[in-house]
């Protein structure tokens, strides 16, 4: 019957514009709602009643059209707009936003979800995490900071408790060395009084022809010019000879021990250990920082010996930089007992006598460098002028030192440096220099240094005094993560309290081939559906994924007005349904009333 088909299709409508109802007012609910996405209702017609399929036009009919009554509407399915909605600041570092495809990618319970909304924070192991407690996953990084891209990890931000030390590599160089300068003719020279051993002593006789002293083994004497009287080094005993307060132009090369004994450096709490005289004069030369390197047939003169006189004669190294002062009372010396009894101090047991001073144009700078621990460590570097070649350019020669060498020898490297006519840098033999570690850092520490570069540069140009400067170096001590921030392809850079900068790890985006087919889970995660297909994790940026903004949240991309255009529709659809029920009921009630 016409007006049962008539009730039922206006049932059918009321029911839809209810369902549309629900949806509009959903949209509307989630009007503030981080990363919503709004939805639309989809309705369609249901199937039609066909009174008549119509007819062919023929020689007698142009034809007939099917007629057909439809039996009201049905749902057909919500679409999803996927379309970004506005961004906005908000200041913390950790909220992020997404502009363009693709879901950050959440685990908790050992389930994946994917959402839009980047409402992360941190919690109290430093994890990324969203506000129901999912960790946000990304790529880590190893040991070097390199980014790991093979799988996802928790995101950690170890914001206090992570610290990091940077070996210092390279060291750029700035100055100008004063090219008019004069040439070095030598370095300070120091004699110490004669000295004698066994092999050079008339064995039981004094000076005064006396033979009231017995001598054996590697016994060293020390004439004191008393006529007749001699300080004895006696073999088998341990005498302990300490350096301090010698001077290197002005600068104190730090305090060192020598052990005249057959003991361990470590056992006797020395820097080093030997029995004879030569073993001592080869300690003197480390802890002088004396070099006799010969490069490319020049020599830096540093060296020690033992004249025909049995002195100590100590020659440094050249320039004015380089100039010795080494004193008496520089050396002291202290004889332990076998018996018990007290140390026995050996009074002068070098006498100096600075016979000649350093000269030639030179110019020394101390700098700082770091080990692997973030030890910082003082070196210094000399340049001293060495030869002048007409329209060609000058010469000079480098000294790097350093008190904090681990090892006794505080000369650290040498080399040759040519500048041409214009005082430009030419090249350079050697540009390294290595220190010795002890303290469980990468040992040796060998630095690089550049004397010319792109910003930084030494030249040799006339001027009334050498300049020279470390400008900058690629070493850092230990220092804490304070910062961190978030690019656009999702690195986490953090921010150390030493200035350096290192990656922390990365955020990993998710795209879908289909994502109106992903599942809603509530609270803003999906997980994938029948219909969406796999996720596709990689990078923002790759494979069509958005770039991310951190410091901001993506808004709700509900149309406020629209929505309310929408509710308009709805109601006034379910109202016009509605009549369509009550005039169909009163007509089937005067029909029914005929029939009585």
């Amino acid at each position: 019957m016409a007006l049962s088909s008539a009730f039922y299709t206006a049932l059918s409508g009321l029911d839809i514009n209810a369902q549309n109802m629900d949806v509009i007012g959903n949209n509307i609910a989630n009007v503030n709602t981080t990363a919503y996405k709004s939805t639309r209702a989809v309705f369609t017609e249901m199937f039609a009643r066909s009174l008549s399929f119509g007819s062919q036009p023929s020689t007698d009919s142009g034809g007939t059209n099917p007629t057909q009554v439809g039996l009201g509407t049905r749902f057909d399915g919500i679409q999803k707009n996927l379309t970004n909605g506005s961004i906005q600041t908000t200041g913390l570092a950790t909220n992020l936003a997404l502009e363009g495809n693709g879901m950050f990618v959440v685990e908790q319970n050992n389930q994946r979800f994917f959402t839009r909304s980047g409402a992360f924070t941190l919690n109290q192991d430093n994890q990324l995490v969203d506000l129901s407690g999912g960790y946000v996953q990304g790529y880590g990084v190893d040991e070097s900071f390199n980014i790991v891209p093979s799988a996802l990890v928790d995101l950690t931000i170890p914001l206090g408790t992570l610290t990091i030390a940077k070996e210092t590599r390279n060291v750029n160089f700035s100055g100008n060395l004063n090219a008019s300068g004069p040439l070095s003719t030598g370095g300070a020279v120091h004699e110490t009084r004669a000295f004698f051993t066994t092999d050079t002593l008339t064995v039981g006789t004094e000076e005064d022809g006396t033979t009231d002293l017995t001598v054996a083994g590697n016994d060293l004497y020390i004439d004191n010019g008393a006529g007749g009287s001699f300080l004895a080094i006696e073999g088998g005993t341990d005498t302990v000879i300490t350096l301090a307060g010698v001077e290197k132009s002005g600068k104190d090369l730090g305090a060192h021990t020598f052990g005249f004994s057959t003991q361990t450096a470590d056992a006797l709490g020395v820097d080093e250990v030997g029995t004879t005289l030569s073993d001592f004069v080869t300690f003197l030369d480390k802890v002088l920082g004396l070099d006799s390197t010969s490069v490319n047939g020049h020599d830096l003169g540093g060296s020690i010996a033992i004249n025909a006189a049995g002195q100590i004669v100590i020659t440094g190294n050249e320039g004015t930089v380089q100039d010795l002062t080494i004193e008496t009372a520089d050396l002291v010396a202290v004889q332990q007992t076998d018996d018990g009894d007290a140390d026995v101090a050996i009074s002068q047991p070098f006498v100096m006598t600075k016979t000649g001073s350093a000269d030639g144009e030179s110019v020394r700078t101390s700098f700082v460098v770091y080990d692997s621990l973030g030890t910082p460590l003082t070196a210094e570097l000399s340049f001293v002028l060495q030869d002048v070649t007409p329209g060609s350019g000058t010469t000079w020669e480098w000294i790097a030192e350093s008190v904090d060498n681990d090892d006794v020898d505080q000369a650290l490297g040498v080399g040759l440096v040519t500048f041409d006519q214009n005082g430009n840098f030419v090249d350079a033999t050697n540009q390294s220099f290595s220190l010795t570690r002890d303290n469980g850092a990468v040992t040796p520490l060998t630095v690089n240094m550049n004397f010319s570069s792109d910003n930084d540069a030494i030249f040799a140009l006339s001027d009334t005094l050498s300049s020279l400067a470390a400008v900058s170096q690629d070493g850092s001590p230990i220092g804490t993560l304070d910062e961190f921030s978030i690019g656009e392809d999702g690195i986490i850079n953090g921010s150390f309290t030493n200035g350096l900068v290192r990656v922390l790890g990365q955020v990993a985006l998710s795209t879908f081939s289909n994502p109106q087919g992903l599942l809603d889970e509530g609270n803003g995660r999906y997980v994938p559906g029948p219909n969406s297909g796999d996720a596709i994790i990689a990078a923002p940026g790759q494979f069509g994924s958005a770039r991310i903004f951190a410091g901001a949240l993506e808004l709700s991309n509900v149309d406020l007005a629209s929505e309310f255009v929408n509710l308009i529709n709805a109601s006034t659809g379910f109202s016009a349904n509605s009549r369509v029920v009550t005039t169909t009921d009163q007509m089937i009630q005067e029909l029914l009333s005929l029939v009585r």
